[in-house]
This record gives structure tokens, C-alpha cells and sequence, in this order.
């Protein structure tokens, strides 16, 4: 059975990149997923803080998708990886979402919605999905790994 979530409301809305679960990352505290993502875009600028410091995670995304700052020139090859790794951070540094991604099992998991064809399904199942298929990515990785202490 498939497992769908958009916003961060329902059983699996800790799933979305604005849930508030913090991660820890190259040396800093993100508030969101959101936040670690779109300040990515910036990296090693001073928007990169900006972003990182934005009181929500909608803010953080505004911020990101402003196209009057620069955005790196390797965004759009790299961006996945930093999706990855934003992922894995939050799936690993949270026991209690840890298991509720391994307990999803072999289920199929997507961002159901048709604002988003590249990280969402599309609403209709056109779209990528690709937040949904790293999800499945790192629920494998984590599912071959020992539980940590």
C-alpha cells in the first residue's frame, strides 16, 4: 500500500522537509530539512545564513527560490545529493522517525501533490517523486544498517 504525504500534518507528515525535526549538519543546527536545502543553494555565501536563520521553513523556501541572488552554478547537478544527504541526517539523527520510515516497509512512498513534479508525484503520479525515492533510498541504507545504541 502506498504511502503518500504532503504538509506536514497526517501519520507520515514528518516526512516533509517542514517538519520541525532538526538536523545537524557540517557543523551547524538547521531548524528543518527546508532550511539545510535551500540555504544549500547558497553555500559558502552569506545567503547560505539567511536562509539557515529564516523563522520558518516557507520563509527559508521564499528566500531559496528568489532568483535575484545568485544561485550556485552546480545547483542543478548537486541538488539531489543534497536532498540525500539532508534526508539521511534527519533519518538518522531521530530514532523515532528512523523507525517509522523502516516500518513503512517496501511500501512505495511519495509527496503526493500537483504543486511539485520534480520532488512530488505530481498529484497524479506524473511527477518524479524524487523526495519520495530518496525516502526509499535511505529507508534501504537504513534497514541494511544496525540500529545505533
Amino acid at each position: 500500500m502506498p504511502v503518500y504525504f504532503y504538509g506536514t500534518n497526517g501519520e507520515y507528515g514528518c516526512f516533509s522537509n517542514f517538519a520541525a525535526y532538526p538536523i545537524r549538519l557540517h557543523g551547524k543546527q538547521w531548524p528543518t530539512n527546508e532550511h539545510y536545502f535551500q540555504a544549500q543553494k547558497f553555500a559558502g555565501t552569506e545567503h547560505e545564513e539567511t536562509v539557515r536563520r529564516a523563522e520558518t521553513p516557507a520563509k527559508a523556501k521564499r528566500i531559496g527560490n528568489d532568483r535575484r541572488l545568485p544561485l550556485r552554478s552546480d545547483w542543478d547537478r548537486v541538488k539531489d545529493a543534497v536532498m540525500y544527504e539532508a534526508v539521511l541526517a534527519k533519518f538518522t539523527q531521530c530514532p523515532e522517525l528512523r523507525r517509522l520510515l523502516l516500518d513503512t516497509g517496501d511500501d512505495y512512498i511519495a509527496e503526493h501533490t500537483e504543486r511539485d513534479h520534480y520532488w512530488g508525484d505530481g498529484g497524479d503520479g506524473s511527477g518524479k517523486n524524487r523526495l519520495g525515492l530518496i525516502l526509499m533510498e535511505v529507508r534501504k541504507e537504513l534497514g541494511e544498517s544496525p540500529m545505533p545504541p
